[in-house]
């Protein structure tokens, strides 16, 4: 009985295995090809229909701007949508497409009209297409000898320029999504009393990230950090965090205490 048993277990094991194997693997959807005729056939210079200004450049797999300080990016043409694949994925709707017009929508579903340049000198605007390095460029230190309580305090500050890129997101008139790029700095702050040091640190935008929003302290430059006053809780320092090329910008009030403690909040 035991022997039977076993052998209809057995059997009823290899039926399955059978039936498993004989049904067919699920097919995973085909990746939808990007369009390479479409995009080398935009290459050249567009401009406005109707303004009649550059608008960008396309070569290869890249979209450059006439604005030195706006990011080339890489494009895709997939079926009728054109991407612009920066640090956002941002989408245009394709409306008309040939040799020497180009149609499409941009983010506020406005047709925009460009047409293919045939000025030679439109192409002076891409000769030397690089960034702009719009932050001091230098380092600029300041020193100030101040009094507080009969005791004597040096502060200590210098702005150091970085390579560090910071992405400003914006639309220009045409209605496609720019980023332009800047960079950031990098603020030495020391305090000493006569030859101890009360305090050092080199602060970056993010230490003040608990005082600015989030997606404006991405976009923002730590522009400076100036000594206004001093109290009985410390030294009192002005930080700001400018957004480059916008009148926004957050001060945020930096206060070091008299034992190196440090404290922020924004200013009204």
């Amino acid at each position: 009985m035991r022997r039977n048993n076993l052998l209809y277990c057995i059997a009823i094991l290899t039926t399955a295995i059978v039936i498993c194997g004989c049904k067919k693997p699920v097919k995973q959807p085909a990746q939808v090809q990007e369009d390479r005729e479409a995009k080398a056939e935009l290459a050249g210079i567009w401009i406005d229909a109707d303004e009649e200004t550059v608008v960008f450049k396309i070569k290869g797999d890249t979209v450059y701007y006439p604005d030195s300080t706006s990011r080339p990016v890489p494009f895709r043409i997939v079926g009728d949508t054109m991407f612009l694949m920066g640090n956002n994925v941002s989408k245009y709707p394709i409306v008309r497409r040939s040799a020497h017009v180009f149609e499409f929508k941009n983010t506020n579903s406005e047709t925009i009209k460009l047409v293919k340049s045939e000025d030679l000198n439109d192409s002076l605007l891409f000769v030397r297409h690089r960034i702009t390095q719009l932050n001091q460029g230098k380092t600029i230190k300041n020193d100030t000898v101040v009094m507080f309580s009969d005791r004597r305090y040096h502060s200590y500050v210098q702005i150091n320029p970085t390579t560090y890129k910071v992405y400003r997101t914006f639309y220009n008139a045409e209605g496609i999504e720019i980023e332009n790029i800047y960079y950031d700095n990098i603020i030495h702050v020391s305090i000493f009393s006569g030859k101890n040091k009360v305090f050092s640190k080199d602060f970056t935008k993010s230490d003040f990230a608990a005082a600015v929003p989030r997606n404006m302290l991405k976009q923002s430059v730590l522009s400076d950090i100036k000594l206004m006053s001093l109290s009985e809780d410390g030294l009192h320092y002005q930080t700001q965090l400018a957004i480059p090329d916008s009148p926004t910008s957050f001060l945020v009030e930096l206060v070091i205490s008299y034992t190196g403690k440090t404290k922020i909040k924004v200013l009204s």
